[in-house]
Order: structure tokens, then sequence, then C-alpha cells
């Protein structure tokens, strides 16, 4: 039996992998209201993608995909809190307009090289201002694990991968060796 390897699952599900020059490049803006229906065309398309991924894969600390990680070069990204009913987060021309000095690291994981993970500072919190599909913008504050997850998609969107983080001489782990699968992530009260 052939062993199928994590990032050649996502792969196989529509993911886009590391390497590809679409990850490595800032996602073009949409001019909203203009483009309001090629917005609602990648969001669509985001959906689809997460809930085909979720059907194979469990994400107890909640999941996000950008449009680059579906071949799509456009400022959209949707994110997945890991709290059971919690509605999806949708991102359009996301920016982050303020943060929080204060950081720590976690373990991320990433769908565009799934094989590994990487222990990334990030801080606790951020602010990040959205545009909605009619145009207006929001602006919201995102705390510990909801602000990483956002924080790893606008930087896909940016054109980096959590790779880019890591601080200096420390390399991703084989998931093999990761430990904390299946578990949320810990944050000191």
């Amino acid at each position: 039996m052939i062993e199928v390897r994590p990032s050649q699952q996502m792969q196989s599900l529509g993911v886009v992998q590391e390497g590809e020059p679409v990850l490595a490049e800032p996602a073009r803006a949409f001019d909203l209201p203009t483009e309001r229906g090629a917005a609602e065309q990648v969001i669509e398309k985001l959906f689809t993608a997460m809930e085909r991924i979720g059907q194979v894969h469990p994400f107890a600390k909640g999941m996000g995909i950008a449009a680059p990680q579906i071949g799509i070069g456009r400022a959209a990204a949707i994110v997945q809190p890991a709290e059971p009913g919690a509605p999806a987060i949708i991102l359009l021309n996301p920016s982050i307009t303020n943060h929080t000095s204060e950081t720590d690291e976690q373990y991320e994981g990433c769908l565009s090289f799934f094989d590994v993970r990487g222990l990334v500072p990030r801080p606790l919190w951020i602010t990040v201002e959205t545009t909605t599909l009619d145009g207006q913008l929001n602006t919201t504050v995102y705390e510990r694990g909801l602000a990483r997850l956002i924080h790893h998609e606008i930087d896909h969107l940016d054109g980096l991968l959590y790779t880019a983080r890591m601080a200096a001489g420390v390399e991703p782990i084989p998931v093999e060796q990761y430990r904390q699968t299946g578990q949320a992530w810990s944050y000191e009260r």
C-alpha cells in the first residue's frame, strides 16, 4: 500500500502547494462594490474548498484558506474558528492596522505544505480592516488563536508563508513529530 503524504492529500483536494508562484505574490485587491460578483465567486470557491478539506481532515484549532491557495491571486480568505457553531469569517482586502507587541509562539500548519508544522511567533491581538461586499470598511480586533489564524491568512494574501515569520535557525518539524494534532492552542490566562 502506498502512503499518501498529507501534502499530497491536500494537493489532490485542490490546494496549491509550496513553490507555486501564486503563493509568493501579493494578491490583487477587489474594487468593491464594483467587483462584488467576482468577490462572491471567489468566496464561494473558498467555502467549497474548505468543505472538501474538512471532510477528510479535522481542524481542532480552526482553519483558514486564502484564495491564492486555490490558485486565485485575489485578496480573499475565509477562516473557520475552532468554536463549534461559530460563523466563518470572510476577509476581503484585509490589512492589519494595529497589533500588540506582546507575542507568543505556537505551532502552525499550512495546507500548502501540510507535511510539517512550524513554531511561529505572532501578536496576541491584531486589529484588521476589511472591505464588505458593498464597499464599506469594517474594523475588528481578534485575539489569541483567532488572531493567529487570521494573521496566517493575511500573510498568504501578502505572498508570505509562515516560515517567513519563524525565528532564524528554527526549522519546521515533520508532522509525525508534532504532538498537538487534535488539540486547541494553549494560552496562559
